[in-house]
């Protein structure tokens, strides 16, 4: 027990660290684009690129995790994220955004949530398995609420490139943490009943893994879009900056309950019902945010709501994963998933840029996220939450 909580704790903290720092980098959309001379879409494409990089990468990661252990993964995940953020301090016509997002990517690929939390969910029971998902989700919303107001003071204080610094010798902090969660999966020492090939080859032949990728899709393009955006949407209304740092905090403080909250109803409810009815939840308040006059109590109302609503998705999706194809491959499999997130996000924050040059504002994307939002909750009924004959027939054993 005391080993699983030693697990718990570190993931918790790598979580906070990796998680908190990405959610501040809307913040840096304005300050780079202004000093560079740059359109809002040359920032979304590095930021686009880092989300898709961290998609792509993420199978990978949760590969090598799954096999030797995610200790040395995370740790050598931790150097390549610091050099990204240092990277984005770079002079150029833009070029440096893209080699700092693609660092950043790669970067959060072996330090993000497919090697965590396949790692969590190895160590705990499996009637426990959805509620410690969701605790250790929480950890990365609280790095948000955390890093987000201590950034936006950075950035006016000292400038958006000490800033970005302070995050890099931050994400540093995360290599020693890995000792944490370092060792070989208990799983690989006692035999493999399948391998890497059979496993992919169950979930490609599953319609529910298909569908679960299709719905966290949308889950990316909506996270990405308002991490990104929402601080310079906000500035476009005519509201102050702090505003909109105030939103992505209350979102990260929003967020330290949901995930938990989330998490946890998935271990009373089927998950799959609660996926739609977030994601019914979603739709909803988007339309909500724009028949609303806008001010800053409407802003802060909605993101408190937002909040609750950001990553519950995560700890339910994981936990299905698991509960369906079970947990030997578990980051492998759901890093596949998270690349369907991952391109979503890509989408969500490059459309979101290219779409406001072309048409000077947000409002498509905002009907847009709408349209996904219901489309995803349609996507997430007809999963079937049961687990696959094999991990069905393993455990009757």
């Amino acid at each position: 027990m005391k080993r699983i909580w030693i697990v718990i704790a570190c993931a918790g903290a790598i979580m906070c660290i990796s998680a908190g720092a990405r959610q501040t980098l809307g913040l840096f959309l304005a300050p780079i684009s202004l000093e560079h001379g740059f359109g809002r879409e040359t920032f979304a494409l590095g930021m686009g690129i880092m989300n898709l990089i961290f998609g792509l990468g993420s199978p990978f990661a949760g590969a090598i995790s799954d096999r030797y252990g995610a200790g040395r993964v995370v740790a050598a995940g931790a150097l390549v994220y610091a050099a990204g953020l240092m990277a984005m301090t770079l002079s150029g016509d833009g070029e440096q955004l893209l080699l700092g997002g693609t660092l950043l990517g790669l970067g959060m690929s072996a330090t993000g949530a497919t090697v965590i939390l396949g790692t969590v969910g190895r160590a705990v029971p499996a009637e426990q398995r959805s509620r410690a998902l969701g605790l250790v989700a929480m950890f990365g919303s609280t790095g948000q609420f955390l890093a987000l107001p201590s950034t936006h003071l950075l950035i006016d204080g000292f400038g958006w490139v000490a800033a970005l610094t302070v995050l890099a010798a931050a994400a540093l902090l995360v290599a020693p943490l890995a000792a944490g969660i370092a060792g070989r999966p208990a799983s690989a020492d006692a035999g493999e009943a399948q391998s890497v090939g059979e496993a992919l080859g169950e979930a490609r032949q599953t319609r529910s893994f298909w569908l679960l990728g299709a719905g966290f899709f949308v889950c990316g393009f909506h996270v990405a879009f308002v991490a990104i955006h929402f601080p310079a949407f906000l500035s476009d209304q005519g509201l102050a900056a702090w505003v909109g740092a105030a939103a992505l905090t209350v979102i990260g403080v929003g967020n330290m309950l949901g995930s938990y909250v989330w998490g946890a109803l998935g271990g009373h409810y089927p998950k799959k019902a609660m996926l739609s009815l977030l994601y019914l939840l979603r739709a909803a308040l988007f339309l909500m945010l724009l028949l609303l006059p806008l001010n800053a109590g409407v802003v802060l109302a909605f993101s408190a709501i937002m909040g609750f609503l950001w990553l519950g998705t995560v700890p339910l999706t994981s936990a299905l994963v698991g509960h369906i194809f079970g947990t030997r491959y578990m980051s492998m499999l759901f890093g596949i998933v998270f690349l369907s997130h991952q391109c979503g996000a890509f989408l969500g924050a490059w459309l979101a840029g290219y779409s406001y040059d072309a048409l000077g504002s947000y409002d498509a994307m905002w009907w847009l996220s709408i349209a996904l939002g219901l489309g995803s909750a349609l996507l997430h009924w007809p999963i079937e939450e049961r687990p696959v004959s094999r991990t069905a027939a393993e455990e009757r054993s």
